[in-house]
């Protein structure tokens, strides 16, 4: 139970931040806006009704079926023996709040607010910052974790 309460926590802050940024967007730019009009950086409103890059679009309840067995699965593996590491439930934990966080837009509005607009790269929002954030935290932490301790260079061979 002691490390439940880090684990859910993470995902609950991740939720909010996202929320809460989002929140801002829809409230204080149009569809379409971006701030500034020009540059690397930008703010830009965007209603993402695809996945991933846009895919899949207009498939709403596809997509959000598909988060949500996501969120199931999260859960299922945080449960699980193997994923009893600290680094390896952060992952989870970031994960399941970005998982979190685009379902809520996606049962609210039938699309997800995507606001981060890096000019180069399909525009994102924090969620999805939290969920690639989170896989190359386990793939980091599944590295760590499958490396043999080598053997000790000061023991003789026998």
């Amino acid at each position: 139970m002691r490390r439940d309460w880090w684990f859910f926590l993470v995902a609950a802050m991740v939720v909010a931040v996202d929320q809460v940024s989002k929140y801002f967007v829809r409230t204080n730019m149009f569809l379409g806006e971006s701030i500034p009009q020009e540059g690397i950086v930008r703010l830009t409103y965007v209603a993402n009704r695809g996945g991933a890059f846009g895919l899949f679009a207009n498939q709403t309840f596809l997509l959000a079926l598909t988060a949500f067995i996501g969120i199931v699965v999260i859960l299922l593996y945080y449960r699980c023996p193997l994923f009893q590491n600290p680094l390896l439930e952060m992952g989870l934990s970031l994960q399941l709040g970005g998982a979190i966080g685009n379902l809520v837009d996606r049962v609210r509005f039938g699309y997800v607010v995507d606001f981060v607009d890096l000019g180069w790269w399909p525009v994102f929002n924090l969620a999805d910052s939290a969920i690639v954030v989170g896989s190359f935290t386990l793939a980091f932490a599944f590295l760590i974790l499958s490396r043999k301790p080598e053997a000790s260079k000061t023991e003789i061979p026998q």
